[in-house]
């Protein structure tokens, strides 16, 4: 939980790097919550709750996985080949599973410094 808030707290810091475990640990987070609107929404037949939490979390998700692409040595920009049907995800996805490099124009490496 605390990597959800961590994210959270850097709500639109495009800047620096995030470690696999960090952005994993978001997303699954995301995934729970909002598994969890949509029930409620489900039992109250509307669309509310998974509407404002996947608008909510828009910019802290897009601002986590430019983070995840910089710590691999990409650009922030790389998200838009999700825009690709099908081929576009797989390759975030494979950029998302690398690991960190060494120091980059990003930062220093975050492995380096937690460890």
């Amino acid at each position: 939980m605390e990597y959800f808030i961590g994210a959270l707290k850097k709500y639109a810091d495009f800047t620096g790097r995030a470690r696999r475990k960090e952005f994993w640990m978001y997303i699954l987070f995301y995934f729970i919550f909002y598994v969890i609107a949509v029930v409620i929404d489900a039992m109250l037949g509307t669309m509310i709750f998974s509407t404002v939490l996947a608008l909510g979390l828009l910019i802290p998700t897009i601002a986590i996985s430019a983070r995840r692409l910089h710590d691999t040595g990409r650009s922030g920009w790389w998200q838009l080949i999700g825009l690709i049907p099908l081929i576009g995800s797989i390759v975030l996805l494979v950029f998302y599973v690398l690991d960190s490099i060494g120091e980059n124009e990003y930062g220093a490496n975050p492995k380096a410094i937690t460890a």
